[in-house]
């Protein structure tokens, strides 16, 4: 893939409350300045906001990915375990392949912030050529499972998910996204690294 490829995401924000307009959505925010920050490469969002089922859940990820062509998906909410907390049941449900690590790291980081993380349900896939996150609901856990977890000075104590994402789009035929350092280095073996 050229290196001037765009890399397009998706940005899922599942809540039945701001779906209809009770309260104003934070997650698609949230992940829009994240990834504005992190990412160093072009690329550009398809964002969608819906309600909390699974049939919606599922058409909304076979369509961004299938049709929309993205390369990565990121979704925000229902991932614990109330009964209308479907989004991980929805992902599988498309999945070509399941990304354990990603839902296991996540889980891994929270419990440094909050003892309820074991109760979150977040898994990753892949469908065809496109990797879907499901992540946490909250603006603050969405940055640290993103970016990780750093000490009072800065260094990073617990490095984020993102680290590995890069490499994985990589790895399934999407364009070679670059990231900032500073908020997350992408990590890649030295033969997969491409001159600046």
């Amino acid at each position: 893939m050229p290196t001037s490829e765009q890399l397009v995401i998706g940005l899922v924000s599942i809540s039945d409350r701001a779906s209809t307009g009770v309260y104003q959505d934070q997650g698609i925010p949230a992940l829009e300045e994240w990834l504005s920050s992190a990412l160093t490469s072009p690329w550009r969002a398809e964002t969608r906001l819906i309600a909390d089922d699974q049939p919606s859940i599922e058409a909304t990820l076979i369509e961004l990915a299938d049709r929309s062509k993205c390369h990565l998906i990121l979704t925000t909410g229902g991932t614990g375990p109330a009964a209308r907390d479907v989004t991980p049941e929805a992902t599988l449900a498309v999945a070509d392949k399941e990304m354990p690590g990603f839902g296991e790291e996540m889980r891994r980081i929270s419990l440094n912030f909050v003892p309820t993380a074991i109760l979150s349900r977040q898994v990753a896939v892949i469908r065809q050529q496109t990797l879907i996150i499901n992540l946490p609901g909250q603006p603050k856990s969405i940055k640290e499972t993103l970016e990780g977890v750093r000490e009072a000075d800065g260094t990073v104590k617990h490095v984020g998910i993102f680290a590995a994402v890069p490499y994985c789009i990589d790895l399934i035929g999407g364009p070679y996204a670059e990231t900032d350092a500073a908020v997350i280095k992408a990590f890649r073996p030295k033969s997969a690294i491409r001159a600046k």
